[in-house]
């Protein structure tokens, strides 16, 4: 993959089909999706890709089980063909998980209600999952011991899927699939200012990290600013039907809290009745998700968020000591970008916790702007498809969908790296105990990419070795993603293509012993300026 300053020497002077601005999900997606059809295209995001709501989510990849309380049975069934959609593409990436919802006496629903819902819900998502269940006592209690069950009625499983890694590292995957078919693509660089000359549009842009400035040309603006959407508008003076509100969401990165075999997120109702889960992520677990009406794009986790959703899962599951602040490893917050209609007026009347997390997408014809509104993780591919349709309704001309714009390689070449891992003997390099296996980490992040780290490894064997001790990552990973991953900041590494900031601790990254070499594999002659950087911004 070319770097980033070849991306931006293209982007600058250039003419394109589709400038695409913000490189979260929706960004990312209709990227790769025009791209893979024949569009030229160029991206840009004034932060690192994902960067800001696509990398705060609750890393689950679901159709919206909670949407039937609000009879949105539409939005449920095209969530769920997508999250099977997303299964099947991604097999190694994104895998399925079950729900435990234990029912108290204060929860809203009697179990057996709940597990109709379940069985309605599988039965929308065309079965594609394992069948639900309905839980007595007594299985929780078996089944999940860590549960306070005092007052528990039941329960039910449903199933839903998972990302296993980061929700971020899942975006930039969509960035180079869109790179590898064609597209320029370039990380903090803003866009200043564009208008329209004729049947164009030129863009000015500023790369944020070194101040030099950029014009670039194209037909068509995609307005993939996520949260940012309304404002991109209103800047080059388009109108739109719909515009967005924010709802605040925060989780809490704590060691493990299940001891069980069972691989599974636990739901329970909070005190005012929402939904929120326990999810498994490795050797951790997240807690969250909080729902709170805010009306600024930048928030923060405050104490009182904290206080609540630790009282609530204190309160719900039987530990041996009771999770404290200092538990909490690390944290994350963001906004839901969520689509309301102008003319709905004042949204103090709405029910807050009824908006759901559906997607618009918005075409000026005269102008040439597509705007997409909201969305999730879960409704990407349909986000890349209606992109692509729109923007070929406005004359770009676009070759036959093959589908081929996203998913994971074929089984074939799955089955000859697991091959050539096996005769080198790559999973006894590790010795680390509950770690997952070398083989099956470097095929899911990397797919096809994979393949040269084995030839690095057996050239020579110190590229086989752990680089942190507090995280698990290799050398040769170091060295491949500096070369291939756009990685601009030591953030973008820690945070965005790997999840070592979010597991580990923020005291055993800054003593790790293996930190300095990982910013001068990435960053050459400039790692010192970027690890100072990094550890001044950490929170």
């Amino acid at each position: 993959m070319a770097s980033r300053d070849a991306h931006l020497a293209r982007i600058d002077g250039g003419t394109f089909d589709v400038l695409i601005v913000g490189g979260g999900i929706n960004g990312a997606v209709a990227a790769a999706s025009l791209a893979g059809r024949g569009a030229s295209v160029a991206l840009v995001d004034r932060g690192d890709f994902g960067s800001f709501t696509s990398q705060e989510s609750s890393n689950l990849v679901w159709g919206g089980f909670k949407y039937l309380e609000h009879y949105e049975l539409p939005l449920v069934f095209k969530l769920c063909r997508s999250r099977n959609r997303l299964m099947k593409a991604y097999p190694d990436n994104i895998k399925e998980i079950g729900f435990l919802a234990s029912l108290d006496e204060t929860s809203p629903y009697p179990p057996w209600f709940a597990g109709l819902g379940a069985y309605g819900y599988w039965g929308i998502g065309q079965f594609g999952t394992k069948h639900p269940r309905i839980l007595r006592t007594e299985t929780i209690e078996t089944e999940e011991p860590a549960i306070n069950t005092s007052s528990v009625r039941g329960g039910i499983e449903y199933r839903d899927a998972y990302l296993i890694d980061n929700d971020a590292r899942f975006v930039f995957s969509f960035i180079r699939s869109a790179i590898e078919a064609g597209a320029s693509a370039a990380n903090y660089v803003e866009l200043v200012g564009a208008k329209r000359h004729g049947d164009q549009w030129k863009a000015e842009l500023r790369d944020t990290d070194s101040g030099a400035t950029y014009t670039t040309t194209a037909r068509v603006i995609i307005n993939a600013a996520g949260p940012f959407v309304d404002a991109l508008n209103d800047g080059w003076g388009t109108t739109t039907d719909h515009r967005i509100v924010y709802s605040k969401g925060i989780h809490l990165v704590v060691p493990r809290l299940t001891t069980t075999e069972h691989h599974r997120v636990l739901a329970f109702f909070d005190d005012t009745q929402r939904l929120f889960y326990v999810i498994p992520m490795g050797r951790r677990s997240v807690i969250g998700t909080t729902d709170t009406r805010v009306e600024d794009a930048v928030t923060h986790v405050t104490d009182e968020d904290r206080e609540f959703l630790l009282a609530q899962i204190n309160s719900r599951l039987d530990l041996a000591e009771p999770l404290t602040t200092a538990d909490i490893i690390s944290e994350r917050c963001g906004v839901r970008p969520l689509v309301v209609k102008r003319t709905a007026g004042n949204t103090d009347a709405v029910e807050w916790t009824s908006l759901s997390r559906k997607h618009a997408i918005e075409c000026d014809r005269k102008r040439r702007v597509v705007t997409v509104f909201g969305g999730k993780l879960t409704d990407c591919l349909n986000v890349g498809e209606e992109v692509a349709d729109v923007v070929q309704e406005l004359g770009v001309k676009l070759e036959k969908d093959l589908h081929n714009w996203y998913g994971e390689p074929a089984s074939a070449t799955r089955d000859e790296f697991y091959r050539q891992a096996r005769l080198m003997k790559l999973d006894s390099l590790r010795s680390k105990p509950d770690t997952e296996r070398l083989t099956d980490r470097l095929w899911r992040r990397y797919g096809r990419r994979a393949f040269s780290m084995l030839e690095a490894i057996r050239d020579d064997p110190r590229m086989g070795e752990d680089i942190m001790k507090s995280a698990d990552y290799l050398r040769v990973e170091l060295h491949f993603q500096a070369r291939t991953e756009m990685i601009t900041k030591l953030e973008d590494f820690m945070r965005r293509r790997s999840k070592i900031d979010l597991v580990v601790r923020k005291d055993d990254i800054v003593t790790s012993p293996g930190l300095q070499e990982v910013a001068e594999i990435l960053f050459g002659d400039d790692a010192e300026r970027r690890l100072q950087e990094y550890l001044a911004n950490r929170p």
